[in-house]
């Protein structure tokens, strides 16, 4: 099953119009549309604030009421308690889908994500594709339609950001403990066989949610980049394929060395992700990666020979208090050559250390 067409018809008007009250049908799960909360990617998608409407057959102006979390998603086998909303609420994202290529990836997106269940990774909860036409010449296109749980204070990047406009930094204490939960959600995915690469660890694929008097919950989100984190790559041709994929699926500041210029012959795996959680950490301290600061053209420095060669810059202010450990804790990670860099494991163990080290 899919979206009703009258659904979709109350998500245009809504979107068009501005205000809430359209409803939208997910399989067999009803939604109302609140508000938009933004776009999303790939180009052309969004994300709506939408709430669960739960039938009521007291109701009586005969079309039934709603009451969220008694029904409906919170019965479907399979989903964990803590990511069904108290008040029912959640985020629907709608993909715009033009292209057999992109119907593939969509359905990867899907496929991956709904492997995972971990409380430091955002689930999928309800997902459905349909079949459009196109509006100008009739062409058979996709819509799909993705249900997450809803978390409205944004990402690591857009906390950092305003902590650093008003000057202020995470403590360590915190840094380490937001870090941790985003080792475990990598660990999940790295401990299947095979393992999956998130592909697209960075500060703005990290929800970042903290109730009152409550610590920090941190959530990767974004699993259209997932895949099987390992590859034997046995010629040119496959390491050009590699590169060019890396380009288009992953964020440049915080791709790895191996992704930029990989050999006709290597072994690629899960530690990809540890380069970019190297960096993640670093823009987390700092308010931007590593790597993303001004290049000196007339040296020939460009972006992939600074990170080919792990140039950390460290900024001279800007979070300079933070202890050397995490300095250290950050170069271990930004290992050029993959085959000496750490697996999750190890990084989990040692900001373990560090946790109990500064939390006395």
């Amino acid at each position: 099953m899919g979206c009703s067409f009258s659904g979709l018809n109350a998500l245009y008007d809504t979107v068009g119009g501005g205000a809430g009250g359209g409803d939208v049908w997910i399989n067999d799960y009803r939604f109302r549309v609140l508000r938009k909360l933004g776009d999303a990617c790939p180009a052309g998608s969004s994300v709506f604030l939408v709430k669960e409407v739960i039938a009521d057959a007291a109701g009586s102006d005969g079309t039934g009421g709603a009451r969220p979390g008694a029904a409906g998603i919170a019965r479907k086998k399979g989903v964990d308690p803590s990511h069904i909303s108290a008040d029912g609420t959640y985020a629907l994202k709608k993909v715009l889908i033009q292209t057999d290529r992109q119907l593939e990836l969509v359905e990867q997106e899907i496929r991956v994500s709904s492997q995972f269940s971990h409380p430091n990774l955002l689930p999928l909860l309800e997902h459905a594709i349909i079949s459009v036409k196109g509006v100008q010449d009739g062409s058979q296109n996709h819509e799909a339609y993705l249900l997450f749980p809803v978390h409205l204070d944004g990402t690591l990047q857009d906390v950092t950001k305003t902590m650093l406009e008003k000057k202020e930094f995470f403590p360590t204490i915190t840094l380490l403990q937001i870090f941790r939960q985003l080792c475990a959600g990598l660990k999940h995915m790295h401990s299947f066989d095979p393992p999956y690469a998130h592909n697209g660890v960075k500060p703005d694929n990290v929800l970042i949610t903290q109730g009152k008097d409550e610590p920090h919950l941190a959530i990767l989100m974004d699993f259209e980049s997932a895949s099987p984190a390992r590859k034997a790559i046995r010629s040119q041709a496959e390491a050009l394929q590699l590169q060019e994929w890396a380009s288009e699926h992953g964020s440049a500041h915080y791709r790895p060395p191996e992704l930029w210029e990989c050999p006709s012959y290597a072994d690629i795996d899960e530690r990809t992700d540890i380069w970019s959680l190297g960096c993640t950490l670093y823009a987390m301290m700092y308010g931007k990666s590593p790597f993303d600061y001004e290049l000196d053209e007339s040296a020939g420095e460009s972006l992939h020979t600074v990170i080919k060669s792990a140039q950390i810059k460290w900024p001279a202010e800007a979070g300079s208090w933070y202890p050397d450990s995490l300095r250290q804790f950050i170069t271990w990670m930004l290992q050029p050559y993959p085959a000496v860099r750490p697996h999750i494991d190890d990084i989990i163990i040692h900001v373990d250390k560090l946790i109990m080290k500064h939390s006395s």
